[in-house]
């Protein structure tokens, strides 16, 4: 897949970063960091920008984000997950993904689809639950833009960074993502925190 993805975006440039990035909010299989990556380095070997490409892959990355939000507005989680069990094996998808995804918005609120867009596989399913509470769409389009324009931005500097050594890159992902799931955890645990602490003091406060 890797050698099909970089051939298609030596053919199509920008358009083929934009189109490969949507498909890959919809289908998360296809690895953004393999495309992010690439496209950094293609900035050091042709008259491609760095500024272009961050350009492009966010606005796919948010054209893919509002296709997601749209099938949540009109699939409940229980069906996805019916659809999930049937056929995720050709999506590289398990139920329990789905269900991640909606337990993530469901703790972190409407954060949780700026804070997922830094988590892989995650970054794409979130825009489901967002679309099945019917988030208010400006908020999430903006949280999505935001997320996404960060991780865009990295993985492209860090490809245009490393050069020929690209592919390295992608190999330190999962490394990457359980950086990421800590500091979540770490977050989500301060939050808890804060809200007891908040509480016990109302308390002592009203006696």
């Amino acid at each position: 897949m890797e050698n099909w993805i970089t051939s298609f975006m030596n053919d199509w440039g920008y358009f083929g970063i934009f189109l490969l990035i949507a498909l890959e909010n919809i289908f998360p299989p296809i690895p953004s960091e393999v495309i992010l990556t690439f496209g950094g380095f293609m900035t050091t070997q042709t008259d491609m920008h760095i500024v272009g490409v961050i350009i492009a892959s966010t606005l796919g990355s948010v054209a893919g984000a509002g296709a997601l939000y749209a099938l949540g507005a009109v699939m409940k989680q229980e069906r996805m997950e019916r659809l999930i069990e049937k056929h995720g094996k050709w999506l590289r998808l398990k139920k329990e993904d789905v269900g991640k995804a909606y337990g993530w918005f469901d703790r972190f609120g409407k954060w949780a689809v700026f804070l997922c867009r830094l988590v892989p596989l995650v970054r794409s399913l979130i825009s489901i639950p967002a679309g099945s509470v019917r988030m208010n769409l400006v908020s999430f389009l903006t949280l999505t833009t935001l997320g996404s324009l960060l991780w865009n931005t990295v993985l492209t500097l860090i490809g245009s960074a490393v050069g020929e050594s690209w592919e390295s890159v992608v190999g330190q992902m999962d490394v990457f993502s359980n950086v990421v799931y800590v500091i979540l955890g770490l977050l989500l645990a301060a939050g808890i925190f804060l809200f007891f602490r908040k509480r016990s003091r109302g308390v002592k406060n009203g006696s």
